[in-house]
């Protein structure tokens, strides 16, 4: 519930203090991904921290953008620190798995306090990353099965990591909103 004297201050939409969780959520981001840069030679690990910090951003921020916004710093971050080999298509990478997130957490609100919606949208999130360097591919001239076959194996795995990260998220929601460091009610807020 947002209190009446707090400005609204991004967007007109969320206030400081919002503002400031979702940051947090980035720089987890961006500080996962710098410890990741690790050759564990486990493809799509990156996704088990990226999808978990944006269904956490979308818990505990309950409105529209909040994901989005977490995307969008992620996405600015990485491409200002050269963490992307592939230049702006970072861009995509981040804000369409986010976008996703935001989209799911409009057609079903209370999607954060549910393990199998949780899972099912990082999981579909984390799998529509792996379509993003597929034009690409097909615009370098690669064959069009092996592009199929990568792009089937790049999903299942960022799939398979995002799930494992999303099983945690709820949890993580109904214990924060218990000691009162996040707000109550997944749909108060559209």
């Amino acid at each position: 519930m947002m209190h009446t004297n707090e400005r609204m201050f991004l967007w007109r939409q969320f206030t400081l203090r919002e503002g400031i969780l979702l940051g947090f959520c980035a720089t987890f981001i961006i500080l996962a991904r710098a410890g990741l840069r690790l050759h564990l030679h486990l493809p799509g690990h990156v996704m088990f921290f990226t999808m978990f910090f944006f269904l956490l951003a979308r818990g505990c921020v309950p409105k529209i953008g909040s994901a989005t916004l977490v995307g969008l710093i992620v996405s600015l971050a990485s491409f200002l620190l050269g963490m992307g080999t592939k230049g702006p298509i970072v861009f995509v990478k981040f804000l369409l798995p986010a976008l996703l997130v935001d989209v799911a957490g409009y057609v079903f609100p209370a999607f954060v306090n549910s393990v199998i919606a949780c899972v099912l949208v990082g999981a579909v999130s984390a799998a529509a990353r792996a379509f993003s360097d597929t034009w690409i591919e097909w615009l370098s001239g690669m064959e069009g099965e092996i592009i199929m076959q990568k792009t089937i194996i790049t999903a299942s795995l960022f799939a398979f990591y995002a799930g494992l990260s999303a099983v945690a998220v709820p949890s993580i929601i109904r214990r924060l909103r218990r000691n009162g460091l996040i707000d109550h009610g997944a749909d108060e807020e559209r």
